[in-house]
This record gives C-alpha cells, structure tokens and sequence, in this order.
C-alpha cells in the first residue's frame, strides 16, 4: 500500500467507526432510512481479504458491482495495479460516485479504475468482458439479476464475490446463495469474513 492510499484508508476507518456508532444508537429502519447517505462499506478485514485475493489469482479484469464511496474499490484498485489490471465499478448513487472518484484520485488509483454511473444490470449488459474477478455489494434484491447478467461474462476459473450474507439480514441473501450454487459449473462456498461472504468460483 502506498503512503497516498494509506491516507485515504485511515480517513475512510475514521468514517466507518463514526458511522458504526450512529448504528448502534438508531433503530434498524432508521439507519435504513438513510442509507443512501451511509458508506456501507465491506470494513477493514473483508477489503484486505480482498486484496490479497486479487493478487494471488493474478486477476486483471475486475468488475464491482455497487461501488459507494469506494472503500471496497480502493483494495481491488490496489491489488489490480499489481497485477497490471483494471477495474470497473459501478452504482447508481452519482453522489456516492462523486466521493469515489475523489478518494481514488487521492489516493492516485484513478488510471486503474473507470466508474460507470446508473443501473447496474444494464451497465454490466453494456460490459464486453470477460472478468476474471466480480465483487457483488449493491443492493441485495439486485444480487439474482445481476448474477444473471455477469455470469455469461465471467472468464473460466473466475471468482465472485458476495458481501453481507450474514448482515443485515436480507431475505436475498440465501436466494442468492442457492442460485449461484445451483448453475452449472459454479463452486461455492461461505466464508465468516466481515459480514460474511460468498466466494464463489466458475470451473468451466
């Protein structure tokens, strides 16, 4: 990790635990209520998994499917330069992007990622591909549809991986997971990582 993006992490931290103390004194539907205003972010432990990950199986061509204020996309910008590779995210928040766009910059990832603001099942139909690493973090009732919709464009031996399987508690979750343990050629598995991840791989 550079000196740049180390900065732009820890200021990040400092948001995430301000923000995870507002959970603690506000009610779920609350916090929900302003969740377009929350980083959500995948915390500390699930970014450098992530990270690390990205790295080992030599990934180039990323795809993140939710992006916020681009936590998550500073770990998979990092591992990505590494591995002279490149990212793309995506969400529907422009607001959100806007930050993302900022933080990378900073923390001078900006030449290794490009932001696709809107929809995102219709940006991943716009995606040529193929990709040999997706991250899924939007929001969970988009998690089938956009399975559907990267899975043809997921490279042989590529890997997914799906935040909050574990929290919040989401009725789309184990949808999510019986689908993509369901399709041919798909292995996959849980993890107790951060708020519980998915990992899955595509064999063949």
């Amino acid at each position: 990790m550079t000196p740049e993006m180390q900065v732009v992490i820890d200021e990040l931290h400092g948001r995430i635990a301000e923000e995870q103390k507002l959970r603690e004194t506000l009610s779920r539907e609350e916090f929900s209520a302003g969740r377009s205003e929350r980083l959500l972010a995948i915390g500390e432990e699930a970014g450098r998994f992530l990270n690390l990950l990205v790295k080992s199986a030599g990934a180039t061509r990323l795809l993140e499917v939710g992006t916020s204020v681009g936590y998550s996309t500073l770990w998979l910008a990092d591992a990505a330069r590494s591995n002279g590779g490149h990212v793309v995210t995506m969400d529907n928040n422009p607001a959100k992007h806007a930050q993302a766009r900022d933080y990378l910059a900073r923390a001078g990832l900006a030449g290794v990622v490009t932001l696709v603001t809107g929809d995102a099942v219709q940006a991943i139909g716009d995606q040529v591909g193929p990709f040999d690493f997706v991250l899924l973090d939007c929001d969970k009732d988009a998690y089938l549809p956009a399975f559907e919709a990267f899975h043809p464009k997921l490279a042989p031996g590529g890997i997914i991986v799906a935040d909050n399987m574990t929290y919040p508690v989401s009725e789309h979750a184990p949808l999510y997971q019986q689908r993509v343990r369901e399709t041919a050629g798909m292995e996959s598995t849980f993890l107790p990582i951060g708020n519980g991840l998915e990992f899955s791989r595509r064999a063949s």
